[in-house]
């Protein structure tokens, strides 16, 4: 799912003030960590994906023909997107 750049800077400031609220960090430098905390999120979604195009395209790929959103295909959609996600992780 893609996100915008407004939206992203949203979650990005939702999430720095929630863990600094929960006193569970001290920023030293604010602006630092909310750029961090983009660039973490933007990573993860580029992660996604990557992982969501490399599944369709297995699928796809395979001999016979699978109708999206047939049982099917979204077990090996399921299937083919986690082993993704798995191989990016770091």
């Amino acid at each position: 799912m893609r996100l915008s750049e407004d939206r992203i800077s949203h979650l990005a400031h939702l999430i720095t003030d929630g863990i600094w609220k929960d006193d569970l960090v001290d920023f030293t430098n604010d602006e630092k960590a909310l750029l961090e905390t983009k660039r973490a999120m933007t990573d993860l979604l580029r992660v996604e994906d990557d992982a969501d195009s490399t599944a369709r395209d297995k699928i796809r790929s395979l001999s016979r023909e699978i109708p999206e959103g047939s049982r099917e295909w979204d077990i090996l959609y399921k299937k083919y997107f986690e082993e993704e996600i798995a191989k990016k992780r770091f």
